[in-house]
């Protein structure tokens, strides 16, 4: 999959690492502003189960 990306990017190397990087950035970004916060509402893992005495 990524070797597919790659070749279909347009430009030389350098141009192609840099259209590379920008995307992973996207991705990321994407990931950590959407996707994350909407998963963690469906998750258990932030439930607390201390309680005050």
């Amino acid at each position: 999959m990524y070797a597919w990306i790659f070749r279909h990017l347009p430009g030389p190397l350098w141009l192609k690492i840099i259209q590379t990087l920008v995307l992973l950035a996207a991705v990321v970004l994407l990931l950590m502003e959407v996707v994350f916060p909407w998963v963690d509402q469906y998750s258990p893992l932030n439930d607390s189960t201390i309680q005050d005495g």
